[in-house]
């Protein structure tokens, strides 16, 4: 059902790969609520992916961009607004990647070059494009700017490997960065902690599996999927959350405040 919600607002989203990311089901919502954008991703994971329908099914326009690259950022930037005819309203950043993770290197023997990268795509490339869209004030007052985080940032999962220390990295930079875009462009920034989803980058976690059936059991109101994800974006897009920033904001089913839940302690007691 659409709300019109961002009806005439204009957008970039970063990380569209398939059907199963939240990034590809906040721009279909987004089309639904009456934004026109910008698809963006790496060259490399465009091939991978079928973002080409995506635009196709939104009426978008596709613009690579590799994020780590402040050459490729500052023509991405000046492109949307060329393309959407004005500045922007929101802007999505879902980019995540760990080499050591995929390479199944244990986090007491990383590959320091490996981190390096992953922390440069993870978490630094949102510093050098909220950098980019600062310089070039290519914000609209009131505008919003989403990071997709987890809880490993703030807690020990062993299996989640450097892309812990990557995200609490980037939801410093929102804090940090949030507070000079506030101040001097009215501009909002913050991150969502979002449940485990079984997307394509969270499906190459090991033990992923057994772990999303864990967070399901432990979280009051299970896990948020992608789409109902998607929805929470939307509304941090909107004009409904004007004075929500530096925030990181949890959309886990309750699970960020769960010590023990009783289905995890049956499963527990069954096993003794």
């Amino acid at each position: 059902m659409s709300h019109n919600l961002l009806k005439g607002k204009r957008g970039i989203i970063f990380g569209a790969l398939d059907e199963n990311s939240i990034a590809w089901k906040t721009a279909e919502r987004a089309h639904e609520e009456g934004a026109t954008f910008v698809l963006t991703n790496a060259p490399v994971a465009m091939r991978m992916g079928a973002i080409n329908q995506l635009a196709e099914k939104t009426n978008s326009q596709i613009v690579p961009a590799d994020a780590t690259s402040l050459e490729d950022l500052e023509n991405l930037v000046e492109k949307s607004v060329e393309i959407l005819g004005g500045k922007l309203d929101f802007v999505l950043h879902s980019i995540g990647m760990s080499v050591n993770v995929r390479k199944g290197r244990h986090y007491t023997d990383l590959n320091y070059d490996w981190s390096q990268k992953g922390w440069d795509v993870s978490a630094l490339s949102f510093h050098k494009t909220m950098q980019t869209l600062y310089k070039k004030d290519a914000m609209t007052e009131w505008g919003s700017i989403v990071a997709l985080t987890y809880m490993a940032a703030q807690r020990v999962f062993p299996d989640y490997n450097d892309m812990a220390d990557n995200k609490a990295y980037l939801e410093s930079i929102a804090r940090s960065f949030g507070y000079f875009f506030g101040r001097d462009k009215k501009v909002r920034v913050n991150t969502i902690s979002q449940s485990p989803t079984a997307t394509t980058a969270g499906k190459g976690v090991k033990g992923f599996d057994g772990f999303i059936e864990y967070a399901d059991k432990m979280s009051p109101l299970g896990n948020a999927s992608a789409l109902e994800c998607a929805d929470y974006t939307i509304t941090l897009f909107s004009d409904l959350t004007k004075k929500v920033t530096l925030q990181n904001l949890f959309h886990d089913g309750g699970f960020s405040n769960v010590g023990v839940s009783e289905m995890v302690m049956q499963k527990f007691t069954e096993e003794n």
